[in-house]
C-alpha cells in the first residue's frame, strides 16, 4: 500500500468523522471541515504531496467557515418560546428565609418549590415578604420586593 493510498484513507476517515459529528450535533461546525477533507481527498487523488493536501484542507475549511457561517446564521430559526422556568418570571413568591446578598443567604417558595433567592436591587428582604420574580438563572430566583398597598 503506497503513501497516496494511505492519504486517501486518512482523508476519507476524516470526512466520514466530520459528517457523523455534524449529523449528531446539527450545529454547522463540522460540515466545513468535512468539505475541507473532501477537497484534500481530491488533492490526494491527483497525487499532490501531503503538505499541499494539508494546505487545501486548511484553506478550504477556513474560507467556507468565514464566508458561509454568517450567511447561515441569518436564516437560523430562533426558538423564542419560553421554557417552563421562564414562564415563572413576573410571578410572585414568598420569602421563607431572609434574603441578604452580602451573606449569600435567602430562599423563596414559588408554587410549593423552594428556591435559592437573590435580591435584584441588593436590598435585604425579610422572611414572609412577597417578592416578584425578575429572572431565573440556573437554580436561583432573582427577585424584587413587591410594593405594599
Amino acid at each position: 500500500m503506497g503513501m497516496q493510498t494511505i492519504y486517501l484513507i486518512i482523508w476519507g476517515v476524516i470526512f466520514a468523522a466530520m459528517i457523523i459529528a455534524e449529523l449528531t450535533s446539527l450545529q454547522f461546525i463540522s460540515i466545513w471541515f468535512a468539505a475541507g477533507a473532501a477537497a484534500a481527498f481530491i488533492a490526494a487523488l491527483i497525487g499532490t504531496e501531503m503538505w499541499v493536501q494539508l494546505m487545501v484542507f486548511g484553506v478550504t475549511s477556513l474560507v467556507l467557515l468565514i464566508f458561509t457561517r454568517p450567511l447561515l446564521r441569518k436564516f437560523r430559526i430562533e426558538n423564542d418560546e419560553p421554557t417552563d422556568i421562564n414562564i415563572n418570571v413576573g410571578r410572585t413568591a414568598v420569602v421563607i428565609e431572609d434574603i441578604n446578598n452580602s451573606t449569600g443567604k435567602g430562599r423563596a417558595r414559588l408554587d410549593g418549590v423552594d428556591w435559592k433567592a437573590v435580591s435584584l436591587d441588593n436590598s435585604i428582604i425579610p422572611q414572609d415578604s412577597i417578592v416578584e420574580v425578575g429572572e431565573i438563572k440556573g437554580t436561583r430566583l432573582y427577585v424584587l420586593p413587591t410594593k405594599t398597598k
